[in-house]
């Protein structure tokens, strides 16, 4: 069987997270082979992997979101929509029961430019349509040209090429979505959705913070969001989520719920089995281990004043920021700044690391994270004994705290987002308590035994494909036959 994996800003261009899933993913189930369907900013990305690809890697195709029409001087000068075309654009910017497969069709045609819908007299009247019927209070020529950024990366991914496989597994909704839907449709295959966070949610709430965007256009990106998320759901055969409540949100969004099931992320727990443990250097110290990327998303800097408040309290801390800083650079360089300024010492930035060359050394994990899915870097500190601090994000309440039927106890401390001076207490609760320290370790050991073994995942997903197969590639054969 062929599988198309199909992701957004990860695999195989960022290390962790998602991108270690997808990575343990494919390497689980040699008997397929995959092509990767990466989906990046720009050309600039282009071959830039930091994983070596399993042997089962076939192929890898690129899609940019910020991209030009490199083929527009070979279209035709004028274009004009047919009639059901036209429709179908219609019912996409209207938000009015979207005819995606006229769509698909349309942006594979070799006469078809996107800056030329983009700029033509079909778009500009359906825009004008839209602007008097819902629109009409703001400036006419920011609605405009906000419309033609929210559908030019969308339409770059409708006119991309993208492979013929068996089976599509999209790791997101979005545009990782959309290509699945898309492929399916003009190819046909089964279509797979995998969840880690809710990708819909996740954009509100970036769109309600962030600045390059005001007022009601903040409404108008979310909707975008919300129809394209939508698509995938209705076309899916599957929807996975990780958690009870992602899996609520998926269907709440308007995913069938017959279509949904939890699968939780599984770590190879015997990787951390006899890890090397504190070193000479360590000492005398309480070390703090922090597994993430140097991002925004993770919350470094809250974090650092944390560290901050809690080594006035209790002087032998250190803290451990394990993971790349190249991804952000120019955040990472303020976090660098802001260490400098508060005079923080004993934060030490190890770059890319093994984390089994690590983990043992630490007394306990932290992460200051505003967003997340089911981190595995929590399951994987648990297969180390190692307990955490989280901020009450994704899943992370059920991971220190157990769900329903788990009688294993607490394996951590749960912070609210952004709260220095609750994370800061916690760090110290830890260190000043090496008792509990051992319990909540002892707890997240058990629970990861129990819940969340790179076993229990395989044999989920082993199903899923499996049953994927049966309809899509087994019954295709006899139908040929």
């Amino acid at each position: 069987m062929r599988i198309c994996m199909i992701a957004e800003g990860c695999y195989p261009y960022v290390v962790g997270g998602v991108s270690s899933w997808i990575h343990s993913m494919i390497k689980s189930f040699p008997q397929y082979d995959f092509v990767i369907l990466s989906i990046v900013a720009n050309r600039s990305m282009r071959g830039k992997f930091v994983y070596e690809l399993p042997e089962n890697v076939k192929e890898v195709y690129e899609v940019y979101l910020d991209d030009v029409d490199w083929n527009e001087k070979h279209k035709k000068k004028d274009l004009h929509l047919d009639k059901e075309e036209y429709a179908a654009l219609r019912s996409l910017m209207l938000n009015q029961r979207v005819d995606w497969d006229t769509l698909f069709r349309m942006f594979h045609q070799e006469q078809l430019s996107v800056n030329q819908v983009l700029m033509g007299p079909d778009f500009l009247g359906i825009a004008t349509e839209l602007y008097d019927k819902k629109y009409p209070e703001i400036v006419y020529s920011d609605f405009l040209w906000t419309l033609r950024s929210i559908y030019l990366p969308l339409f770059l991914c409708m006119e991309s090429d993208i492979p013929k496989a068996d089976v599509y597994h999209c790791i997101a909704t979005g545009y990782a979505g959309i290509l699945g839907s898309m492929a399916v449709s003009l190819y046909g295959g089964g279509l797979l959705l995998s969840e880690h966070g809710i990708y819909t949610r996740e954009r509100e709430e970036e769109l309600i913070k962030a600045k390059w965007v005001k007022g009601v256009f903040k409404d108008i990106w979310i909707e975008q969001f919300r129809k394209m998320s939508l698509l995938v759901y209705q076309r899916a055969d599957i929807v996975t989520a990780l958690f009870e409540h992602a899996r609520d949100l998926q269907i709440e969004l308007g995913c069938p719920q017959g279509k949904t099931m939890i699968t939780p992320n599984g770590v190879n727990t015997q990787k951390f089995a006899g890890i090397p443990g504190k070193k000479e250097e360590d000492k005398g110290m309480i070390n703090v281990g922090a597994v993430l990327r140097i991002a925004p998303i993770k919350d470094v800097k809250t974090l650092i004043h944390a560290f901050g408040q809690a080594k006035q309290k209790v002087k032998n801390l250190k803290l451990w920021l394990m993971g790349p800083a190249n991804e952000e650079q120019e955040y990472a360089a303020e976090c660098h700044k802001l260490i400098d300024e508060l005079g923080i010492e004993d934060i030490i930035f190890t770059g890319s690391i093994d984390v089994t060359q690590y983990l043992g050394r630490m007394d306990f994990l932290i992460l200051t994270s505003i967003s997340e899915g089911q981190p595995l870097t929590v399951l994987e500190g648990f297969a180390a004994h190692k307990p955490s601090i989280t901020t009450d994000v994704g899943s992370c309440r059920e991971l220190l705290y157990g769900g329903t039927g788990d009688a294993f106890g607490p394996a951590g401390i749960l912070t609210h987002i952004m709260n220095t001076e609750e994370i800061a207490d916690a760090i110290v609760t830890l260190a000043q308590s090496p008792d509990l320290v051992k319990e909540y370790g002892e707890n997240g050991y058990r629970r990861v035994m129990a819940y969340y073994k790179i076993e229990y995942m395989q044999q989920k997903y082993g199903e899923i494909y499996g049953s994927l197969e049966e309809k899509y590639v087994k019954d295709k054969k006899e139908g040929e036959k």
